[in-house]
């Protein structure tokens, strides 16, 4: 069962940028999809973004260019640079083998207008 570590999360203003890094194990990381997830006041925890072991990726509608999956399989990690912050991505962002249904702490992201 995977295990995971969320970091990055902080407080940013509006238009500020934070890399979230989250650091797996118990899985064979490599052959695993990774996704970041957020759960925002009022609402359910939504897909932000996935990585395959290929590296093809996705995003959420919201993203809208403003964010970028990558992953080192060397280190085990899954990072999520998000730039062009909007006051709207304050959450609870948490990362997880796309597959599982555990879930780990989270990193807090609070972005202030």
């Amino acid at each position: 069962q995977v295990q995971v570590v969320e970091s990055g999360g902080g407080l940013v203003q509006a238009g500020g940028s934070l890399r979230l890094s989250c650091a797996a194990s118990g899985i064979d990381f490599s052959l695993k999809t990774m996704g970041w997830y957020r759960r925002v006041p009022g609402k359910r925890r939504e897909l932000v973004a996935w990585i395959s072991p290929p590296s093809n990726k996705g995003y959420g509608d919201f993203v809208k260019g403003r964010f970028t999956i990558s992953r080192d399989n060397a280190k085990n990690t899954v990072y999520l640079q998000m730039n062009n912050l909007r006051p709207e991505d304050t959450g609870v962002y948490y990362c997880n083998d796309v597959s599982s249904t555990s879930w780990g702490q989270g990193t807090q992201v609070t972005v202030s207008s």
